[in-house]
């Protein structure tokens, strides 16, 4: 007797949404571009801290060989 798998019916797992810039759009609702309008605001804010960072790192590392 053959056993099934308990997750053998179960929905294929959802892909991590993913904007590339350029991509065509046209075939997306509008909860879908909010979506990724959100996911590139939080990519945004990301990159900006890195940033923040970085320039925070090059300030301390000046300061400290001025003196």
């Amino acid at each position: 007797m053959a056993s099934f798998d308990d997750d053998a019916f179960a929905a294929p797992p959802k892909k991590a949404l993913a904007h590339v810039i350029g991509e065509n759009v046209d075939a997306l609702s509008a909860p879908e571009l909010v979506e990724r309008i959100e996911l590139c605001q939080r990519e945004i804010a990301r990159l900006e801290a890195a940033k923040s960072a970085r320039e925070a790192t090059r300030a301390a590392a000046q300061a400290f060989f001025k003196s």
